[in-house]
C-alpha cells in the first residue's frame, strides 16, 4: 500500500465535499475491488472517501410501481428485504447469489455498478429492467450507463445515489457462474414489462449487452421455445482460461431459456 488521505464523512454533501478538494479523490463502497486494486498499485487516488458511514445512501422502498435501493446498500440486504422479494422476487435471488456471504455483506449496489465488472450480475439486472441510476447530478436510463469495460457515464467526481427499478410484470434470471468466483461466465436476464421484452447479458462480452434479436421473438411469445434455435455470434465475445468465446455464445442461448422460464415460474407463483 502507500500513502493517501482517508476520509470517513457522516453525510452526503460532506463526501462531495471532500472528494472535490482532493487532488485525485476516489470514492470506496464496499471496498471488495478498490482495496486489492489499492493493493496492487494499480489505481493510486490521493484521497479515499469511505462512503460507509453516509447512511442517506442505503436503504430500499416500493413505491408507484418503482424499486429504489440506495447505492450503498448492500447485496445481502437486498437479497432479505421482504419488499423487494414481493416486487421483484428475481432481484432478491440474482443479489443472493452474488460471490459468497463476505462479498454479500461488504459489497454495494453502488459499488458494483460504477465497477461495471464485465462479469458482475447487477449490470444485466439495471439494463434488462430499464432501471435509471440517479446520482448527485442528474439522472442517467440504464441503457446509457454501462458504455465499456469497467467504464460508465459516471463523470469525474460524480456519485450514484440511489437505483430506480420499475416493477415488472414478469422477470428471470439465469447465470452459469465460475464455481470459484461465483462470477458470471455468462448470466442472462430476461424481463417483460410495460415498455416490452428486454433481455441482457452478463459475462460473455467486455459490457453488459441487450440482444434485440431475442426481445422481438420473445414479444411475440414469451416462452423458451420461441429462442430455442436463435444463435448468438461468437466473434465479439469473451475468449479467456474460464470459456471460449464459441462457448459462451452457446451458453447465452441456454441460460436466456432459462431465465425465461424462471420468469414464467416466478409470474405463476406470483
Amino acid at each position: 500500500m502507500y500513502d493517501f488521505k482517508f476520509h470517513n464523512p457522516d453525510s452526503l454533501a460532506a463526501a462531495l465535499e471532500s472528494c472535490s478538494q482532493a487532488e485525485d479523490g476516489q470514492f470506496m463502497a464496499g471496498g471488495q475491488t478498490m482495496i486489492p486494486v489499492m493493493k496492487q498499485r494499480l489505481s493510486m487516488p490521493s484521497d479515499v472517501i469511505d462512503l460507509g458511514s453516509v447512511e442517506d445512501l442505503k436503504g430500499i422502498s416500493v413505491a408507484d410501481g418503482v424499486v429504489s435501493i440506495g447505492a450503498m446498500t448492500t447485496h445481502a440486504l437486498v437479497a432479505a428485504d421482504g419488499d423487494v422479494q414481493r416486487a421483484i422476487p428475481v432481484l432478491a435471488a440474482l443479489a443472493g447469489g452474488i460471490g459468497d456471504p463476505h462479498v454479500r455483506n461488504r459489497g454495494t449496489l453502488g459499488g458494483s455498478i460504477a465497477n461495471n465488472d464485465p462479469a458482475a450480475d447487477y449490470p444485466a439486472a439495471l439494463l434488462a429492467l430499464g432501471a435509471n441510476v440517479h446520482t448527485d447530478r442528474r439522472q442517467i436510463a440504464a441503457d446509457d450507463f454501462f458504455t465499456g469495460m469497467f467504464e460508465t457515464a459516471l463523470e469525474e467526481g460524480e456519485l450514484a445515489i440511489r437505483v430506480d427499478f420499475p416493477v415488472p410484470k414478469a422477470a428471470g434470471y439465469a447465470k452459469f457462474g465460475n464455481p470459484a468466483s461465483r462470477y458470471a461466465m455468462v448470466g442472462v436476464f430476461v424481463s417483460q414489462g410495460s415498455d416490452g421484452v428486454r433481455v441482457a447479458v452478463t459475462g460473455a462480452a467486455p459490457c453488459v449487452f441487450r440482444i434485440s434479436e431475442m426481445e422481438k421473438a420473445l414479444s411475440n411469445n414469451f416462452s423458451p421455445a420461441a429462442i430455442k434455435d436463435m444463435t448468438v455470434p461468437a466473434a465479439d465475445l469473451n475468449n479467456d482460461i474460464h470459456a471460449s468465446a464459441e462457448y459462451r455464445a452457446h451458453l447465452i442461448g441456454v441460460m436466456a431459456a432459462r431465465a425465461v422460464g424462471d420468469a414464467i415460474l416466478r409470474e405463476g407463483a406470483a
